[in-house]
Formats: C-alpha cells, structure tokens, sequence
C-alpha cells in the first residue's frame, strides 16, 4: 500500500522546510568575504535576491544594481533589487549594462546594507525613490472606449484604480533586531539578521493599517506631487475604495512554536502572504505613459542640439 500523507503533515513540512531556508539565509548572509567589501556587498544582494525570487510570483522580474527613472526628470540612486513588472511595460532602457526602469512598472525596490549602515545614505536612497512620479500621460484600448487618462472624453471621474503607484519600499540588512524599529516611517519592510542569534527578523510598521490605507499609499501616492494642477487632477479621478478587512497584514503573519511554549514568526511564510498581499493590492502596474517620454527624449534631444549651435559645435 502506497505511504499517503495527510494534508496537516504536508502544512508542517512546509512550514518547516520555510525555516531551514531562514537558516541557510542566514548563514550565507553571514559569510564574510575578508578584505573585498564590493565582492561582499554583491554576494549579499545575491542571496537576498535568491529570497525574493523565492517569494514573488514569477511575473515578476527581479534585477540586481539598476536605476528607475521618471518622466518628469527624476533618476534614483542605484537601488541594489529592483522588483517589477513587464506585462505593461515591457520597457527597460539599457546603456550597456546599466539598466534604467520606468517607474510605472515598478512594484517593490530593496536596498541591501551590512551590519553598520549608513544612516544619512539610506534616507538620501529613500528619498531618491520618494521622488518618483508616475505619469497619467497614457492611452490605452479598454473594452468598450478608448482610455485617454489626459483627456478623459467619456467623462468617466472613477474610473482609474490608480493615480500615482508608488513601490513598496523594502530595506534588508544586517544590523540586528534593535534596528527594526529606525527606520519605520521610511520602509514598508525591513529585514534584519540578528548575527547572534543567527535569526531572520521582520517588521512592517504599517501592518496594522487597514488595506484602504494600504490602497490610499501605494495607488494614490500623490502627496509628493508638486505641481498643484496635476495633484488636483489626479485627486479628482480617484477611486473611492472601502474595505471592512482592518490589521489584515497582521493577521497573516504566520507563528512558528519553539519547544511548545516559545512562540516566534516563521519569518519567510509570512513574507509570503503578506508582501504578495502588498502586491495584490497594487494588482497592475501603471499604463505606460508613451508620450511622456517620448516627449522628455525629444525635448532633451533638441535642447543638446540647440546648445551645440550656440557653442558653435554645430555645422
């Protein structure tokens, strides 16, 4: 008689087998690499990425040291993961190796540090990715009409489920837990190994907000809008959306008992729900704005020629 498992054992071996990945997270995460920081700070981006490739449907693309550009003039600092996708905006401009990514197709960004980072150089990164904006200058085909977020001739206020997409914002590092709490209102997600103990540790300081919230900052991220006409546009096409689903990122953390009595989080299970959650709520990347940056090509095209003829480099 063929061996048949019941349906709770295959929940704990999951479940367990979730753990022995952290540990071995861990402990290539704590391999040093002596006197080679570039080769160290690398190797810990890659088996970072290795745990988000592990996480994130394959829809999404993950890549290692790129930028995210804007089409209003803004360029990130190097963001050490970039998580996006290229169902809608099948766009990356490449300059050799070095990878430019439009900010509408951005779903997630991570920055990598070791076990003494950088205060003042995270917030700069941060406020490197805060600055982005996503355009509305894109058309697209729907079902029935053709959707102009621009013009808007059908006269439709709702019907955009989203208006300015920000990313979520995760920050891995190596400074132990006492860092979770530094840089809560600058991160959705922070990861930290506590070298001691040899522990992955997880804190999403909003996890107790409602998924309304979550909708309100990641879809309708227009409070870093400038420009005030286009802020007033873009809050007067917003969708309302409700949701009676209070603290749901919190109950999806998922516990792990520890000699029967301790309770901690298996960390990475619940990354899993929780972050996808994240991404769910997001659900589509931006309509990608082909005339916004077909326009900031041809404007930054003929501004260079333009200075070419005044500097009398130009025939």
């Amino acid at each position: 008689m063929a061996w048949v498992t019941t349906y709770d054992e295959i929940l704990l071996t999951i479940a367990k087998n979730y753990k022995d990945i952290e540990t071995s997270i861990v402990n290539q995460l704590l391999l040093e690499v002596p006197n080679h920081y570039p080769t160290e700070g690398s190797y810990r981006e890659a088996v970072w990425e290795s745990l988000f490739k592990m996480v994130v449907p394959r829809k999404y693309c993950i890549e290692q040291g790129v930028f995210i550009i804007d089409a209003f003039g803004h360029k990130s600092r190097e963001v050490d993961l970039a998580i996006f996708d290229e169902l809608y905006t099948p766009y990356i401009f490449n300059y050799g190796k070095i990878k430019f990514i439009p900010i509408e197709a951005v779903a997630a960004v991570v920055q990598c540090k070791g076990e003494f980072p950088d205060k003042k150089a995270i917030e700069s990164w941060e406020e490197s990715i805060s600055a982005l904006t996503t355009s509305m200058d894109s058309v697209a085909r729907m079902a029935t009409y053709m959707a102009d977020n621009l013009d808007n001739p059908h006269g439709r206020k709702n019907d955009l489920t989203q208006t300015a997409t920000r990313p979520v914002k995760i920050l891995c590092t190596l400074a132990g837990k006492n860092f979770l709490d530094e840089y809560k209102d600058r991160f959705d997600i922070i990861l930290s190994v506590d070298k001691e103990n040899k522990k992955l540790y997880k804190s999403i300081p909003g996890e107790m907000q409602s998924l309304e919230n979550w909708n309100d900052s990641m879809n309708h991220a227009i409070h870093g809008i400038k420009d005030l006409q286009d802020k007033e546009y873009r809050e007067s096409r917003k969708m309302s959306l409700t949701t009676k689903r209070e603290n749901l990122l919190q109950e999806l953390k998922v516990p792990q008992t520890v000699n029967n009595d301790e309770e901690e989080e298996n960390v990475i299970l619940s990354l899993i729900f929780q972050l996808n959650q994240l991404l769910m709520v997001i659900n589509n990347p931006m309509l990608f704005p082909h005339h916004a940056y077909a326009k900031q090509f041809s404007d930054i095209l003929k501004k260079s020629e333009q200075n070419k003829g005044e500097n009398g480099d130009g025939k």
